[in-house]
């Protein structure tokens, strides 16, 4: 299992950035994401999305993080802050890929430092200032050597690839 934890989601200012982070974790490959600031219409977008897209993504916000960082390695869960200041993921990833539960923890803002060393890797896709979207979608795509893209999520709705227009089938799929 593969989950995303944000940490110092701000819902006055971050209610985007959160937004996407969570749609690429369940489009990249991820099963849940855990948000520490409760935010109910961040978890209603969500929820919404896996609902016509299909999938069993999960998403719930409000948990205390270094709580949920201990219960997930007592757990015997692996835990990866993904940050400009780590290692880099060429050289990690292929170790990662062997772990069973992977936390991914993403911040918001500037994370505190107790996080570095609480995680059990801190993990740079690149060393200079970039998008954390950018960086979950990449340490996903790498961590699932891209897997994601041919997952059948069974929604009510399906994207059909073309060229020049926007196909859109419906399922027939209610709920």
């Amino acid at each position: 299992m593969i989950g995303v934890l944000r940490i110092g989601h701000r819902p006055y200012r971050d209610k985007r950035i959160t937004t996407h982070v969570a749609l690429v974790a369940r489009a990249f490959g991820a099963q849940a994401i855990w948000i520490d600031c409760a935010d109910d219409r961040i978890e209603a977008n969500i929820n919404r999305v896996t609902r016509k897209f299909g999938g069993d993504f999960k998403i719930k916000s409000g948990v205390e993080w270094k709580e949920f960082i201990h219960k997930w390695k007592r757990n015997s869960g692996t835990v990866v802050h993904l940050t400009m200041y780590g290692m880099p993921l060429d050289k990690m990833s292929s170790k990662l890929k062997k772990e069973k539960d992977l936390l991914l923890v993403v911040g918001a803002e500037k994370v505190p430092h107790e996080l570095y060393r609480l995680a059990d890797y801190n993990l740079s896709v690149s060393n200079q200032p970039h998008s954390e979207i950018a960086a979950l979608a990449i340490c996903l795509d790498r961590l699932t050597g891209g897997k994601w893209i041919d997952k059948e999520f069974g929604g009510k709705i399906k994207i059909i690839s073309s060229e020049r227009e926007k196909i859109v089938k419906d399922m027939g799929r209610s709920g």
